[in-house]
């Protein structure tokens, strides 16, 4: 062999090496697929598993119609006709929308208060995106109450609110919807496969051109790339934006929702649902979890925004409804007020950070040095930030700032919830480097 090649030339040997290269990449390009659909395959078994476990508790419970009596929940030494801090509290957690910083406040919250949370069982969601039910919760039996429900669920009403005291605070997140969905696309594109048939550079832009030539609404999670917000809040994200049934949904959540938060303007919307809830400053402070890095966030262009707002049409009119009364409430709050309180919370949120993190800013995946900090990834792609804690905190603040950075799933094992599905697939995901 080695007289055969020697008598070749040296285009021929470059050949013959190139040749020889090829196999190792398509071997690399084979075991990525192999893993992703190993471990799709391993995520639909425990996933029917689990719906098997839970199913008898489900059909029990559909034939129970209880609903939670218990007075809402007051805390001790209040003087009558004071404003007491409200505590039981239903906030529906729509997707990329600055959710996870606002449930880190819920937990942190609730911890403190030492709350009753209705958590799921065994995953961090309610069964996502099949519609909330009460049975769903963790050890729900017919007549409990509870003071905080915060995890991703799809949306339904009358299930949700059978666990909560009557006069519960129900609040949501929702952000402009071409961000929203310019954030979907590059979060969960590599789990929605009809964009694996997008070719070029930038899949977004090529997505755009034409959405109904690749879009398929029964694809498999298929709702994350079209009006997700109408989707999440529980109503059909397909329907026609001409349908009168649009504005019935967008009148429906605006009579069941007391605060409709903005991702744009997220300090106001802390400012608001302090004074909504009776909340001190301190209960509000926060460090922006699950952000990505700047790098992975491109801003889409005037065009592509305006493409991306018309092909989730439905979350653009729910947006405007809500956009326009979150000012009324802002002017009806006070606006100077409203600047002096952001301004405090500002600065608060400062302090904290030159208290707490190391370096005063967040980092890559790749060097955050504790496990226990590591926020959850994207399918293909480690984009979130998280945070490394300083050394030698003092003892007042310990406690506050490891919270502050803590991601969801790891603070929902801190507060008790087995999270072994989660916890499971993230371990076959390390071991696939899927």
């Amino acid at each position: 062999m080695s007289d055969r090649v020697g008598d070749l030339s040296p285009q021929q040997k470059e050949g013959l090496i190139q040749v020889t290269e090829m196999p190792p990449q398509r071997k690399t390009w084979h075991c990525m697929v192999k893993g992703l659909i190993l471990g799709c395959l391993f995520t639909g078994f425990l996933l029917l598993l689990y719906s098997y476990a839970i199913a008898p508790l489900q059909v029990t419970m559909d034939k129970v119609p209880a609903r939670c009596s218990s007075p809402p929940t007051l805390p001790a030494n209040i003087p009558k006709g004071s404003c007491w801090p409200k505590m039981d509290i239903v906030f529906m957690k729509t997707h990329k929308t600055a959710s996870s910083t606002l449930l880190n406040i819920l937990f942190r919250f609730g911890q403190k208060h030492k709350l009753k949370f209705a958590f799921p069982s065994g995953y961090n969601d309610f069964n996502y995106p099949s519609f909330f039910k009460r049975s769903l919760v963790h050890n729900y039996r017919p007549g409990d109450c509870f003071n905080i429900i915060c995890n991703h669920m799809r949306f339904h009403y009358s299930e949700v609110h059978s666990l909560v005291a009557p006069n519960a605070t129900f609040i949501t997140v929702l952000r402009d919807p071409a961000r929203l969905f310019e954030s979907s696309f590059h979060y969960f594109g590599m789990v929605v496969p009809f964009t694996w048939k997008l070719t070029g550079r930038d899949k977004l832009a090529k997505f755009l051109q034409d959405p109904t030539r690749y879009y398929n609404p029964q694809g498999f999670n298929a709702y994350y790339l079209h009006n997700l917000l109408f989707f999440d809040l529980g109503y059909d994200n397909e329907l026609d934006p001409r349908s009168p049934q649009v504005a019935e949904h967008i009148l429906e959540v605006e009579q069941r929702f007391h605060l409709v938060m903005l991702q744009e303007y997220f300090d106001e919307s802390l400012v608001l649902l302090k004074e909504l809830l009776c909340w001190e400053l301190e209960d509000i402070l926060y460090f922006k979890l699950n952000a990505r890095r700047a790098s992975a966030v491109p801003r889409l262009s005037g065009e592509l925004y305006r493409r991306a707002t018309a092909w989730n049409q439905l979350d653009a009119l729910l947006y405007r409804h809500f956009n326009a009364s979150f000012w009324r409430k802002v002017e009806a709050f006070g606006r100077e007020r409203m600047a002096r309180e952001v301004a405090s919370l500002r600065r608060e949120n400062e302090r904290m950070r030159r208290i707490c993190i190391d370096g005063e800013h967040a980092v890559d995946a790749k060097d955050i040095e504790k496990p226990s900090l590591q926020p959850w990834q994207a399918m293909g792609a480690k984009t979130i930030l998280g945070y490394n804690l300083k050394k030698g905190i003092s003892h007042q603040y310990g406690q506050l700032c490891r919270k502050m950075v803590t991601p969801d799933i790891q603070y929902m094992t801190e507060l008790g919830v087995n999270l072994w599905v989660t916890k499971l697939w993230w371990y076959i995901r390390k071991l696939l480097h899927i």
